[in-house]
């Protein structure tokens, strides 16, 4: 009997683990320079926010968004079904609403077979189905040994409502609607070093889609958000404090957890991304009385996280964990206090 390969072995990262790092992509942004843009552009990468978003003249606005990344599980709908809902997070943390997506999808034809595409292609068909979104086609390239599968995707929002990364200010509350420890899971699954429960619950969480937190986001009036994906939950935090010109404390003892991943984090099994995101915010992190294991916890490269939001208000509680609060300080700078969850 043939044995389906397993996908993360011809992965060399694990899902949004795989990204440039943080360091490295602001080196490439300043390498690059700023551009001047039209008036009609309210958002783009100058905050690094989590999508572009462009006025139109019927007075709506576009909200535009790409991303992609090699397998993170074995399962190709599975990975399907993360990617998508990974690349429609980044309409909903800007306060839009998905509505029409492309496939971007790399195969290595010589190793893999195509039905295991159309199975990736299968299982992100369904989570666009659920999200109200319509694939309506994409582009594919031969690759030698590494597949890669994401997609562009656009939706709209109100020009006066869009949820930007750069609007917090000192005195807020931040708000955590998914659990995180995907990273180290991940890794742990392309390792073999995690059983089929603790995969599984990992698989539940980036598959779930943030449209309830985006609409509850909206509708009590979020001041800031952004979603947490590869450069983990502080660092994510950073930039968005950064863009917005002020400073954060976080407790660790209030952060939701999947299970297990601080276990994984005491034996190394780690991404290569996290170690990045790790080592970035040591300049403007104060860990407090934290581990180093449970200092990686904090910067864990996610896939499809959950929504960071700094609100002056309550956020709905059954969606969303308070986590901390914005204070004022140096941009970006973050003070943890407690410990992080067994």
């Amino acid at each position: 009997m043939d044995t389906a390969p397993r996908l993360t072995t011809f992965s060399h990262g694990a899902g949004c683990a795989c990204k440039l790092g943080p360091r490295d992509l602001t080196r490439v942004m300043d390498l690059l320079g700023p551009v001047a843009k039209p008036d009609d552009v309210l958002v783009s990468e100058e905050t690094g926010d989590d999508a572009a978003v462009y006025r139109l003249a019927d007075g709506d606005a576009l909200v535009l968004t790409l991303d992609f990344f090699t397998p993170l599980v074995d399962d190709p709908a599975d990975w399907g079904r993360i990617a998508a809902a990974n690349a429609i997070s980044d309409v909903y943390a800007m306060g839009g609403t998905p509505r029409v997506a492309l496939n971007i999808a790399g195969w290595p034809v010589d190793e893999l077979p195509l039905e295991l595409l159309a199975d990736v292609l299968g299982g992100a068909r369904e989570i666009a189905s659920r999200a109200d979104v319509a694939v309506v086609g994409g582009h594919t390239i031969t690759t030698e040994k590494e597949p890669l599968f994401g997609m562009a995707v656009t939706g709209f929002v109100d020009p006066e409502r869009v949820v930007r990364n750069s609007t917090a200010k000192a005195g807020m509350r931040l708000f955590l609607s998914k659990p995180i420890g995907t990273g180290l899971i991940t890794t742990a699954i392309k390792r073999g070093a995690t059983d089929e429960e603790h995969a599984r619950r990992a698989v539940e969480t980036m598959t779930t889609l943030n449209a309830d937190a985006a609409a509850a986001m909206v509708r009590d009036g979020a001041a800031a958000a952004t979603d947490v994906t590869g450069f983990g939950l502080l660092g994510h935090l950073r930039r968005m404090l950064e863009a917005s010109g002020c400073a954060a404390a976080v407790r660790a003892d209030a952060v939701p957890l999947l299970p297990d991943v601080l276990s994984l984090a005491r034996r190394d099994i780690v991404a290569g991304g996290t170690k990045r995101n790790h080592a970035w915010l040591q300049e403007v992190v104060d860990w407090g009385k934290l581990t180093t294991p449970e200092q990686i916890v904090l910067a864990d490269a996610q896939t499809s996280g959950g929504l960071l939001v700094a609100s002056e208000g309550a956020m709905d509680p059954e969606i969303f964990e308070e986590i901390g609060e914005t204070v004022p300080g140096a941009p970006g700078a973050i003070v943890v206090t407690g410990r992080v969850r067994e």
